[in-house]
């Protein structure tokens, strides 16, 4: 029994697609963390560049989807464009890297969930309490069918959009200082030498556009829908991010913006409806924000556990987990893999926060396992735009060469330099002072079980030549 067929709309997957990026965290969350780290004034132009960077990425990326319908997405294309070990080792880069993005967006939910529970109602509810609800609504939410997960994320992706472009529009109106695009959007600025920096966190706001194509043995048409969607997704996400970092330093002022985003962080925004709406409005903003992380928890769950259904499948891991609901056709083993996941590590940094700061688990749960996660997807994403010319110079087909050749080869070294951006700036990423061997740990969880899974492949696929062809046994 396989996953569901011809159930996903173009519309159905750019709500799965903008789900996982979460939007409004990213404007109130990302936006503001760049400003403060980065003291860039761009950070507007860096969600443009990243954008049309990625962009370039799915010309070749959703044109090989046409071709490879996996719902293993980075898995299948680097098997088919570099050969099957080193598939087998970005496979595993995928899972450790999705699963570290998704169990680490826990520890935010909790903590924000119970810090406006508390406040709102008098309670001492710990963070790892709604840590848990949130887990046991995934876990129901990921065994059933699939549309009924994109009914659920249209309506709060409906709401996050909303609310940001409220927040768009209350900043231009109570603007203290006149805007200054300029600034925000200066093309100098794009060889700038802190530009890299704003870059790699910019780009950790784009993670889970690449799972468009994950669905692809879902939706109504294989051939065209993964395409449009991301394509979609791509510009939406680019260019709304975009106009919001903008808005931010139009509602704060130019000159001020990079001093408040330092002064409250993620939560300049709130601050602002503090000062400017009714206080309702500011519960529901803060409410969004929660349903905003659920939203990106439910996306990446179901991403995750068709990357187990994939593996399990392909033979990368044990056949079971490619086992599916026969009423639902979900993909239920890897969801309860990843729901068994989730759990241990929810429990684990529960004991070892007890006692400390709720934002203990912020910096730590969900800065370090969060950011640790965009430095393994921007990894494979360099190396799936080299597998995507392989693909195609093994396999002849009519796209043109700008799809086979120019456009994964500038994907390619762009993301490349975004991943050397990151690997010099891990440390800022997670919030560190100084380096030390904390940034060495994350990287090495990422790295190296998909070092050791291409070295097991390899070892694996050597002997299976080597070893002699058995005779065949007479039957009967």
């Amino acid at each position: 029994m396989g996953l569901e067929q011809r159930t996903l709309t173009v519309p159905a997957l750019v709500v799965m697609i903008i789900a996982a990026s979460a939007p409004l965290t990213a404007v109130a969350g990302g936006v503001t963390t760049n400003y403060a780290v980065t003291g860039m004034a761009s950070v507007p132009l860096s969600f443009l560049i990243i954008g049309a960077i990625l962009l370039i990425f799915s010309i070749g990326y959703t044109a090989m989807s046409r071709y490879i319908p996996n719902a293993g997405a980075f898995y299948a294309y680097v098997a088919q464009g570099l050969g099957r070990a080193l598939g087998v080792g970005a496979a595993m880069i995928a899972l450790v890297s999705y699963n570290l993005m998704q169990i680490g967006i826990y520890g935010l939910f909790g903590v924000a969930a119970s810090s406006f529970a508390n406040a709102s109602f008098g309670t001492a509810i710990p963070w790892w309490v709604m840590a848990l609800v949130a887990w046991a609504v995934v876990g129901f939410l990921g065994m059933n069918r699939v549309d009924f997960s994109v009914k659920v994320l249209g309506i709060v992706v409906a709401a996050e959009f909303l609310i940001v472009i409220i927040y768009n529009i209350m900043a231009f109106a109570v603007a203290p200082e006149s805007p200054e695009p300029a600034t925000s959007f200066n093309l100098a600025d794009a060889v700038a030498p802190g530009m890299g920096a704003v870059m790699a966190f910019t780009i950790a706001a784009f993670m889970g556009f690449e799972s468009g194509t994950i669905y692809n043995e879902e939706v109504k048409d294989p051939k065209r829908t993964a395409r449009r969607a991301t394509m979609i997704a791509v510009v939406i996400i680019a260019c709304f991010y975009a106009f919001s970092a903008f808005a931010v330093a139009v509602g704060e002022g130019a000159s001020n913006v990079i001093g408040a985003s330092v002064e409250l962080g993620p939560d300049l925004i709130f601050a602002f409806f503090g000062a400017h709406a009714p206080l309702w409005f500011v519960d529901l903003a803060n409410i969004l924000f929660i349903t905003s992380l659920f939203a990106a928890l439910l996306a990446f769950h179901n991403v995750i556990a068709r990357y187990f259904y994939a593996m399990g499948r392909g033979g990368a891991l044990p056949k079971l987990l490619s086992t599916t609901s026969r009423t639902t056709h979900a993909p239920v083993a890897g969801s309860l893999a990843q729901s068994t996941l989730g759990l241990l590590v929810i429990l684990i940094f529960a004991v070892i926060s007890h006692g400390k700061d709720p934002m203990y688990v912020v910096f730590t749960m969900f800065t370090w396992m969060t950011n640790s996660a965009a430095y393994g997807l921007v990894l494979l994403m360099s190396l799936t735009s080299f597998a995507v010319i392989g693909y195609f110079k093994r396999n002849r087909t009519s796209d043109s060469v700008i799809t086979r050749v120019i456009a994964p080869l500038i994907a390619g070294i762009a993301l490349a330099y975004v991943f050397m951006q990151i690997i010099i700036n891990f440390e800022i990423l997670l919030g560190m002072e100084e380096p030390g061997m904390l940034g060495y740990v994350l990287q090495g969880i990422v790295i190296l079980p998909g070092l050791i899974a291409w070295v097991l492949a390899l070892v694996i696929g050597s002997s299976a030549r080597k070893a002699p062809k058995a005779n065949k046994l007479p039957v009967g």
